[in-house]
């Protein structure tokens, strides 16, 4: 596709990358947030979410919707930044009406985003860490996971390790959201806060909660969410973890429970 060969070229800008360095695993998942480390230079990351059910209810309404395979690629292209190629493969939604007493099923793929990771300060998410992520999502996916059209955004993920046990997060977004109706986009902005601790060399958990503000033109809301996920390292470049979101207001959703795997190359 012409802009993902744009995206593609652009990195070829950037300083060459040297050889893999030796730096501890660091997923994307799982989590609300964003991680500030990038992946070493020659490097792949393949992080696949093998389910994700979530549960929304509301005026006489009940949404599950269940997404299978969403996949990240990450590929670290210099020491201190990374691109990103994310896709969901597959998701299901059924919406039951209590009053109608109808039932709608629905089927569909997701977009495909791509993103550069720039990291600005210890890009092995060490003590302080800083990273810039600007992104662009194209529409190539269909409902109900399809936002039909393309969007847009920037992510500041910033980390801080206050010992080897206990690590504080936060991540900044600006978005040019898709628009419900599937045309046009508007303003949405969202802060997401974590503790992540450090159970034993292995286990790691995480608490986060994330606050948004969208100003879609169908209605505008601020949603709060909170998540609980634990990530296992049973070897040095294999990941395993689990997750479940809250929503703490109507206009989130009611819940969320996740799990996946994450490989490095």
């Amino acid at each position: 596709m012409r802009i993902a060969a744009i995206v593609l070229s652009a990195t070829a800008l950037l300083p060459a990358a040297a050889a893999a360095q030796e730096r501890s695993y660091c997923p994307d998942r799982p989590g609300i947030g964003t991680p500030a480390c990038t992946m070493a230079p020659g490097q792949f990351s393949l992080e696949l979410g093998l389910g994700d059910w979530t549960l929304e209810r509301g005026e006489g309404q009940r949404q599950d919707s269940f997404t299978l395979g969403d996949a990240l690629l990450r590929y670290g292209i210099a020491d201190h930044a990374e691109v990103q190629v994310g896709w969901t493969m597959l998701g299901f939604a059924r919406t039951r009406d209590s009053v109608g007493h109808t039932v709608d099923h629905r089927s569909g793929t997701g977009d495909m985003t791509l993103a550069l990771r720039r990291n600005l300060v210890n890009p092995d998410g060490s003590g302080f860490s800083l990273a810039l992520m600007p992104y662009v999502s194209l529409p190539v996916g269909r409902s109900p996971l399809g936002a039909g059209d393309w969007g847009a955004g920037m992510l500041v993920p910033v980390s801080y390790q206050l010992s080897d046990t206990w690590s504080l997060s936060s991540t900044s977004e600006v978005d040019a959201a898709v628009d419900e109706d599937g045309h046009g986009r508007h303003f949405a902005v969202a802060e997401t806060v974590g503790a992540t601790a450090a159970v034993s060399d292995a286990v790691s958990a995480t608490a986060e909660y994330q606050i948004l503000g969208d100003k879609d033109p169908q209605g505008h809301s601020v949603q709060h969410l909170a998540g609980l996920s634990l990530g296992w390292q049973p070897q040095d470049d294999l990941q395993l973890d689990l997750g479940v979101n809250a929503g703490l207001d109507r206009d989130a959703a009611d819940v969320e429970v996740y799990f996946g795997i994450a490989r490095r190359f």
